[in-house]
Parts: structure tokens; sequence; C-alpha cells
């Protein structure tokens, strides 16, 4: 395997022009719900994902890919615009589902671009029997005169000739359906040898929550396989670009809804035959909305000006110093998190330092047995100050974390007179970019929206520690 840090690739120049082939290239996304970089091409040993290691010896693996949110619909919102959802006022989670709301002027779905340009645009669906997409869009905002965001269900629907551009979205590994079906493979994950980081206690209900959510990633992979399988039957796997990758990171208990490296960090494997590098690795910083100006300079088409995505490869390709992430209302949760990752370093802004970790919020205490098991062991004295972090009353504003010493990011470090200047340098690059990016989230939703958008706010009940 080669790892680097410069850009990969065979052609001279990575961009629309470079194909193997006369035909316009096909383009697809394959995604996985919650999906941290928890895989076999990543080191992960307790998981069995072939498919997907095959797809990265076959292409080049980023090891530091980033979503714009930590979950799902603010963070489809900015990789299907290539815009920041905090930019687009669509960064509440599930918001404008009842008011009509409608993308600024100049900002459209990835999907619509390609299509005016003669792609086929599907949601795949049916892939296989037993394996099939969801379908999910789950964008904040609503589309003008009912317009549809993609042509059909399966790239079989095309014009005869026609490239397609494709999105594939497996729920696994989301909670719900797919912590089920997972539990039904002939090969589990063994709780006890799962490695829990050290904000969770070792306890046996935690040790089944990480060991169901690893038998989905192998559940996962079976239904990559599936995709691999039908792109080969069907004479379009060779002409076909590949991006897989992750909506936000893990659905694990500070992972999913929260901006430390376990909510935004997902895998990205991009497979481009003739173009990227076989067996690649890449190191640098990335975020999602870059994968969107990458698709769309590889389908011949020039990156929007206003896009805060750039292309992965080739000469357009710019380094990136850090990126940014953000975190607005979660269902009934209200909250508004900022931060900044650089190479080392990641800065975390909580604007409401009053309100506690475990703020209400139904679907995680429906979901995360790992948080019924820390209330419990919380009221018998028997978590460690680490891990009682997560029950304290209130947060700091700030938190400043080492990612290299520190990856699990337990050891706040802004109050430290040595990372005095680090965290004011911080502080100012978050500062310039909520300015310049025009971070709608400074202006707070209304009661009365909250409860429209979800009714549940209503009743939600205050969380006593």
């Amino acid at each position: 395997m080669q790892r680097r840090h410069f850009i990969p690739t065979i052609a001279a120049a990575a961009g629309g022009a470079a194909q193997t082939s006369s035909r316009r290239p096909n383009i697809l996304w394959i995604l996985g719900d919650d999906l941290g970089p928890w895989l076999g091409c990543y080191g992960h040993k307790l998981v069995h994902t072939p498919n997907i290691d095959s797809l990265a010896n076959d292409g080049t693996r980023f090891t530091r890919m980033h979503t714009t949110a930590p979950v799902c619909s603010p963070a489809r919102s900015g990789w299907n615009t290539g815009m920041y959802q905090t930019a687009i006022n669509a960064h509440n989670h599930r918001s404008h589902r009842t008011d009509n709301y409608q993308l600024p002027e100049g900002v459209r779905l990835v999907s619509h671009r390609l299509r005016d340009a003669g792609y086929f645009t599907a949601n795949v669906r049916e892939i296989a029997p037993g394996v099939q997409g969801s379908g999910k869009t789950d964008f904040n905002f609503n589309l003008p005169n009912g317009e549809k965001p993609f042509d059909g269900t399966h790239w079989n629907q095309r014009k005869k000739g026609q490239p397609f551009y494709a999105q594939i979205n497996f729920t696994a590994p989301h909670k719900g359906p797919m912590f089920v079906a997972a539990r039904k493979q002939a090969k589990l994950v063994d709780p006890n040898k799962v490695e829990l980081p050290p904000y969770h206690p070792d306890h046996p209900v935690v040790r089944d929550e990480y060991a169901n959510y690893l038998d989905t990633i192998n559940l996962l992979d079976t239904q990559v396989g599936a995709v691999l399988d039908s792109l080969k039957r069907d004479g379009e796997l060779d002409n076909t670009i590949i991006f897989f990758f992750g909506d936000n990171g893990r659905c694990l208990l500070r992972g999913k809804q929260w901006l430390y490296d376990a909510g935004t960090h997902v895998p990205l494997i991009v497979r481009h035959r003739g173009v990227v590098a076989k067996g690649a690795v890449r190191d640098d910083l990335s975020i999602s909305l870059d994968i969107t100006a990458q698709t769309l300079e590889w389908a011949g088409l020039p990156v929007p000006g206003n896009f805060h995505g750039q292309p992965l490869f080739g000469a357009k390709h710019k380094h990136r110093d850090r990126i940014f992430t953000a975190r607005d209302r979660c269902d009934m949760t209200v909250d508004r998190i900022r931060s900044v990752r650089s190479d080392r370093y990641r800065y975390i802004r909580n604007y409401y330092p009053d309100r506690p970790y475990t703020q209400w919020n139904e679907y995680i205490e429906k979901q995360y047995p790992t948080l019924g098991a820390m209330f419990d062991l919380h009221k018998q004295g028997k978590l460690n100050a680490t891990q009682a972090q997560w029950m304290a009353p209130n947060r700091p504003a700030v938190e400043f974390y080492d990612a290299q010493a520190d990856p699990h990011m337990v050891n706040n470090l802004a109050n430290s007179p040595a990372h005095k200047k680090l965290v004011a340098e911080h502080a100012s690059h978050l500062d310039r970019w909520i300015r310049d990016t025009g971070d709608k989230g400074a202006v707070p939703e209304t009661p009365e929206t909250i409860e429209r958008e979800d009714p549940r706010s209503k009743a939600a009940p205050a969380r006593k520690v």
C-alpha cells in the first residue's frame, strides 16, 4: 500500500477530461447511515468487510474525511448542494418540513445540475433480492413546484447510452431494523473483544451495543457487494466512478449529534479506474462538500463559484489547513455547537454551556442503551472521572483537544496556559468562518416552529442527572 500526502492520480490531470473511455463516466455514491471509519481497510480487525476493502484496494482511501454536521439531515442538505448547511438555513435537524422553505437563489441539488447536463439521476431502491436502498433524501428544504430530486429509482431506467448519476442509501448501520437484522448473521462480533473508548464504562450493555454496531457494518458490506455485482452484471462497473462514504459519524453515545471526531469522521473511498491511483491513502483533511465538487468536475461541469467544497484530486485541489463542523437542533433538543478541526487540534464552542450533555432527546433515550447504563452507574457512584464528565450538569463554553495525544478527546485543554495561543488562533478561525459563510445559527427558531417541526418537544421532560 502506498501512503502519501500529495494527490495520487494516474492521469496527468484528474479532471473532467481525463477519462479511460470516450463515454462520459457514470457516477455512483454509496452511503452508509451513521458510518464511522470502522472497516477492515481502516485497520479494524473485528469487522469483516471484504467488498468495501476491495474498493479501497482499487481506489484511494481518505483517512480524515469529515461531514459538516454530525447528524443526517443537515449533513445531507450540505453535500447534496455543495454548501455548508449553516449558510443555506438547513442546519436544524429535520427542519422546514412544513413551511415550504426553499433554497436560496443560485443553490441547487447536485442531481439537478447533473440532470441538466444530460445525466439520468436515480436514488436507487431495488438492487438485488433482499437488498434495497432506502431512497433517503432528508433535505431541510423543499423543492419548488413539487420538483423531484431524482429522475428514477435505478440506473436501468435511463435511455440507452445515457450516463447516470445515482445514490444508494443504506440504513445500516443506523439504529433501528438494521440492528435487529444484523443479529441474524451467521457470524457475530464478540462483545468481549470490543475495545471501548475511555469515556464509556466497561459494562455488558455497553459492550453489546458496540458489538451490535459492528455487526451492522458487516451487514453493510454484504449490501455493498450486491451493488458491485449488479454493476458488473450490467456491464457498468468499469465505467462507473464510485464514492463510498458515510453521512455522519457512528451512532454511539458521544458520536452522532456531537462534534468530536467520532461524530463527524467518516470513511471515504474513491474508485475511478485509470484516473485515481489504486491502493493509495490520503491523510489530508477533507469535508463531504468536496465529494460534491469532485463529482461535478468529473462529470465535465464547472464547480460553481459559491460552492464551499473543492475538488479532491487534480490541479484544482487545495490543501485544507482546517475544516469546520456545526451542530444545531436535533429533534426536540435545542443546541448550537461549532467546531474547527485543524491538523492536530479540535476546538469546540458550546453556545449553551449552561445545559448538560444529557439534554432530553427521545431518540437517544430509546436507541442508546449505553446512556441508560451510564445513568445507573452514575447513581451508584461507579463512573470514573472521565466517564462522569458526560453526567455533568453543564458544559464548558470552550473545549480544546490535542487529537494526536488524546484521540478520544477527553482532556480539555481550553484553560491550559501552554495552549492559550492555539486556543485563541482556533477561535479566530471559527469567528472568521462564521462571518464569511453567513452562518444562520445565531437566529433561533421560535418555540412554535420547534413544536411544529417536532411535536414531541412540547412534552420533553427536564432531565435530572
